[in-house]
């Protein structure tokens, strides 16, 4: 819902094998942080990747005190478990010994 003084925004949470999403409508000015808070997903995330949030807009990192606009998709990141550039060295080892 949309008025003048409140705007739509989501917040997503992706998890290995499921998505939410929470739809508010929070006052213009609301922050990153505070939509995040309100939608209260981060109960969901254990409590070490709770402390350390990082969020992304349509897969764009944001600052937490970054104010939301209308429509915007506020995105939880948990954080990586492995390094992108170490997977690939490791999966081109296995390819190259037929091993681990």
């Amino acid at each position: 819902m949309t008025t003048p003084d409140r705007i739509a925004v989501s917040v997503v949470l992706a998890q290995p094998h499921r998505q939410f999403v929470v739809h508010l409508s929070v006052t213009q000015g609301t922050t990153v942080a505070e939509a995040v808070a309100q939608s209260s997903l981060t109960t969901r995330l254990p409590e070490d990747e709770a402390s350390q949030l990082n969020c992304a807009i349509y897969g764009r990192a944001v600052a937490l005190s970054q104010p939301v606009t209308a429509g915007d998709r506020i995105e939880i990141l948990r954080p990586l478990r492995l390094d992108p550039k170490e997977r690939r060295r490791t999966r081109a080892r296995m390819d190259l010994t037929g091993r681990r």
